[in-house]
């Protein structure tokens, strides 16, 4: 690991460092990382990555993804994540608290664009929770990623991951202590929202039917590329979300 691949981003902070001296040996004993279309994701620029969530373990795997490309990531995570010590330094590092299911909300997508304006790094689960699907393919996601999307000029990036839930099952509250479990990224190709951006900028509302309909595009993306890392085509429906949290629920948020 070494700083001269950020020395570009500017200063780093030291809860930053603690996160990163963190997560770097615990993702490399959990997990054997295996990256395609990780040249995708670009040295400098805003990037919103929107990833599929298959464990509580997926910002462990994903943040080594952008750490390992040279970036920075700012993860939104639910607010009850920001307590104690902990919060503290996740705050202090950039992380997005997201008080899920209120108006609070708003204000961490506001901080997430500002985020992106600023050239930063933003991962989103836009699913909110870990999928409740069975079979581990993307539930039906929430819109805050599509907001952000279509209210920045970011470079959206679609992220599917297989893996990590081999390590910690959801479903099953299992953890599975396991070294060096294959852990699979595939980074797609940007998504163009050209000509959406295009009719906002022109006085299209961004109403719920525009949210939906980019999340749809968004997620679509992410199916089709975890299709193609676990070698099945994806189910045609899609697992509906929840309504509300259940204890213990992951990190990830989409607001």
């Amino acid at each position: 690991m070494s700083e001269s691949r950020w020395r570009s981003h500017g200063r780093i902070p030291v809860a930053l460092w603690l996160c990163i001296v963190v997560i770097y040996p615990v993702a490399s004993l959990l997990f054997r990382l295996r990256y395609r279309g990780a040249e995708r994701i670009p040295p400098t620029g805003p990037v919103l990555v929107v990833a599929n969530h298959v464990s509580v373990l997926d910002p462990l795997a994903c943040a080594r993804l952008v750490f390992d490309a040279g970036r920075i990531p700012h993860f939104l995570a639910k607010e009850a994540v920001f307590r104690g010590l902990a919060g503290t330094i996740l705050r202090a590092a950039g992380q997005i608290p997201v008080a899920r299911y209120s108006t609070a909300a708003r204000g961490a997508l506001a901080a997430a664009e500002a985020d992106l304006h600023a050239g930063n790094v933003v991962v989103v689960y836009p699913e909110g929770s870990v999928t409740r699907d069975p079979a581990w393919w993307p539930m039906q996601a929430r819109t805050g990623a599509a907001h952000l999307a279509l209210t920045t000029d970011a470079l959206v990036l679609p992220v599917a991951q297989w893996g990590p839930q081999r390590v910690h099952d959801y479903h099953a509250k299992k953890f599975h202590p396991r070294f060096r479990t294959p852990a699979d990224y595939l980074v797609g190709e940007p998504i163009d929202l050209s000509a959406l951006r295009a009719e906002v900028r022109a006085g299209r509302a961004i109403d719920a039917e525009l949210l939906r309909e980019t999340t749809e595009l968004m997620m679509h993306r992410v199916r089709h590329q975890l299709a193609e890392l676990r070698g099945e085509p994806a189910p045609a429906a899609v697992h509906p979300g929840p309504r509300r949290e259940r204890r213990g629920d992951l990190p990830g948020t989409a607001a």
